[in-house]
């Protein structure tokens, strides 16, 4: 199966995959060689507790976007 990166660097999963995988929202990706690796990724892992250690900090996404940009720019 074929998927195209748009101008924005994103990607659309095939349909055939997607229904497969109905209930995952998130994946983690990872690069192997030249091979790109999607692991569903499902609650209550990694994501979900850096989440909730996010809002117990009182971090938002634009902390996070405001974070990474400044280490981009270093």
């Amino acid at each position: 199966m074929l998927a195209k990166k748009t101008a924005k660097n994103q990607i659309t999963l095939p349909k055939a995959i997607v229904e497969k995988l109905a209930n995952t929202d998130y994946f983690e990706v990872s690069l192997q060689g030249e091979v790109i690796v999607l692991k569903p990724v499902a609650k209550g892992t990694k994501l979900e507790r850096v989440r909730s250690k996010m809002k117990a900090l009182g971090l938002t996404e634009k902390d996070v976007d405001a974070a990474i940009h400044w280490a981009r720019n270093r």
